[in-house]
């Protein structure tokens, strides 16, 4: 039984490695899919969404608005308040899913992608929740960059410089990667070609099994 966090800053290319670690035999779990799911119409954090922040988060489909929430959340500084509603709910059904998995094999490894471990302030404090934790870095310009290319390629608003600046202001809240780096157990650098991750992903694995 291993339970092991992951973790980057937008642009890091920490999905890539995680599903590099699935492809190796770990079962990952995907923070940002888990908090969509707890946040569709009718469960709780729906609800308590809707009570902090207004009707007006609510889309003409009854689903979140999430331009809208975003909106409030980050543009008027409330994000902490959003992330005390969403990140200890998050965690738990984290926490739930690795237990299924481990009640079906207790030598599996679970792996949980998130880019906020260390920066969440709600739920269950990272040390009490992984016995292992992962980083994955690249430059800031790289980070920006691939940003600013994945969301023109998913239509996001905004022209590139628009793009970069929002990736650089969400990048100037989190904790810097050297910070983390310190309290992880490995570091994977994003930063050359895919051959070059895997090998890196591999030997990372690898250290993790033994």
């Amino acid at each position: 039984m291993l339970r092991v966090g992951l973790t980057g800053g937008l642009g890091s290319g920490k999905s890539t490695v995680a599903a590099m670690l699935a492809e190796l035999g770990a079962h990952v779990f995907e923070a940002d899919a888990i908090g969509r799911e707890l946040m569709e119409p009718g469960t709780a954090v729906f609800g308590a969404i809707v009570e902090r922040f207004g009707a007006g988060v609510v889309g003409a489909d009854g689903r979140l608005d999430r331009g809208e929430l975003a909106r409030l959340a980050f543009g008027a500084g409330r994000v902490e308040e959003l992330n005390a509603i969403v990140h200890p709910a998050v965690i738990a059904q984290q926490a739930e899913l690795a237990e299924a998995v481990f009640a079906r094999d207790a030598g599996a490894s679970v792996v949980v992608e998130s880019a906020l471990i260390f920066e969440t302030q709600h739920g269950e404090g990272w040390r009490e929740r992984f016995d292992r934790m992962v980083l994955v870095t690249a430059p800031e310009e790289m980070k920006v960059a691939r940003f600013v290319a994945r969301s023109l390629e998913r239509g996001g608003a905004g022209d590139e410089a628009e793009l970069a600046a929002e990736a650089r202001r969400r990048l100037a809240r989190m904790i810097p990667d050297e910070v983390k780096a310190a309290e992880c157990d490995f570091v994977v650098r994003n930063d050359g070609s895919i051959v070059e991750l895997r090998e890196q992903v591999q030997a990372v694995w690898a250290a993790l099994r033994a």
